[in-house]
C-alpha cells in the first residue's frame, strides 16, 4: 500500500471519518426508510450499519499501526545512519593511528639501528682512542725530559679518563685531541721553568731553557754552569764556560727581559 506524504498523513483519519459518517447516516437514514416499511428490512439495516462501523474501526486501528511502524522504521533508518557515519569516523580515526603507530615504529627501529651503529661505533674509537694514547705516551718518553712532573700528570689522568665506562667516547676523545694539542703546542715555544736536575751525579737546582722540542739547555741561578741535555747520551751535561754568556742573553729574552736578537746556542744532535 503506497504511504501518504507527510502532509496529508494528518488529513487522512479525517476525511475517513467524514466519509464513513456519510456513509453511517445515509445507512441510518436508509434504516429509518425501511423500519418505517418493514421491520426485517430495518433489522438488515442495523446489522449493515454495524458491520460498516466494524469495517471503519478496523481501518482506522490498521492505519494507527501502520502508521506507528512507519514512525519506527524513519527512527530506526535515522540511527542506522548516525551509527554508520559514526562507524566511518573510528574507521578514518583507526587508520590514521595505525598510520601514526606505523611511524612510531619505523622510527623506533631506525634509533635501534642507530644505537646499535653508535654501540659500534664507541667500542671501534674506544680501541683507537687507546692506540693514540699508546703513541701519545710512546712519543712524550722518546722526546726531550722537559716539565716531567706536568706531562706525567696529564698522561696519567688521560689513562685514567680513557678506561671510566661511564665516561661518553666523545668527552674521551675531546680530552685525548686536548693533550695531543698541548704536545704539539709545546714545539713552537720558548720558555723557562726551574726545576731539579742530575748532572754527572750531582743534583743541582736550575733554570731550564726549553727551545720547542728541539733542545733542552740548563744554567744554575748565578749564571757560573751551564749545560745541555744531551740526546745520544740520554743524560744532562755541563757545557764549557764559552757558551755562559749566550746562554744568558737566551734566557733573558726567553723572559722577555731584552729584545730578541740572534745568538749561537749548541744545538748538537736533534732530540727525536
Amino acid at each position: 500500500m503506497t504511504r501518504l506524504p507527510s502532509p496529508f498523513r494528518a488529513l487522512r483519519l479525517p476525511r475517513l471519518a467524514v466519509a464513513v459518517g456519510a456513509l453511517l447516516l445515509l445507512a441510518g437514514a436508509g434504516a429509518s426508510a425501511l423500519r418505517a416499511q418493514d421491520p426485517a428490512d430495518a433489522a438488515a439495516a442495523d446489522r449493515a450499519r454495524e458491520a460498516t462501523a466494524g469495517a471503519v474501526d478496523t481501518r482506522q486501528a490498521t492505519q494507527q499501526r501502520q502508521d506507528a511502524w512507519q514512525d519506527e522504521q524513519d527512527a530506526l533508518a535515522a540511527r542506522f545512519r548516525s551509527a554508520k557515519a559514526g562507524v566511518a569516523w573510528l574507521q578514518d580515526r583507526r587508520d590514521e593511528e595505525q598510520a601514526r603507530v606505523a611511524a612510531a615504529e619505523a622510527r623506533v627501529a631506525e634509533l635501534a639501528r642507530r644505537l646499535d651503529e653508535a654501540e659500534r661505533l664507541e667500542a671501534s674509537l674506544q680501541d683507537t682512542l687507546l692506540v693514540i694514547f699508546d703513541r701519545l705516551a710512546a712519543d712524550v718518553d722518546r722526546s726531550l725530559p722537559f716539565l716531567p712532573a706536568e706531562r706525567q700528570g696529564r698522561l696519567e689522568s688521560l689513562s685514567r679518563e680513557l678506561v671510566q665506562p661511564d665516561t661518553a667516547a666523545g668527552e674521551k676523545l675531546r680530552r685525548l685531541l686536548e693533550a695531543l694539542q698541548v704536545e704539539t703546542g709545546y714545539g713552537a715555544t720558548v720558555e723557562v721553568y726551574q726545576d731539579r736536575i742530575t748532572v754527572g751525579g750531582e743534583e743541582i737546582f736550575a733554570d731550564i731553557l726549553r727551545l720547542g722540542r728541539v733542545a733542552l739547555f740548563w744554567r744554575t741561578p748565578d749564571g757560573d754552569r751551564v749545560g745541555t741535555w744531551d740526546p745520544g747520551a740520554a743524560a744532562w751535561t755541563e757545557l764549557s764556560g764559552a757558551h755562559k754568556r749566550n746562554l744568558g742573553l737566551a734566557v733573558d729574552m726567553a723572559t722577555r727581559r731584552r729584545p730578541v736578537e740572534l745568538v749561537e746556542l749548541p744545538l748538537g744532535r736533534v732530540a727525536p
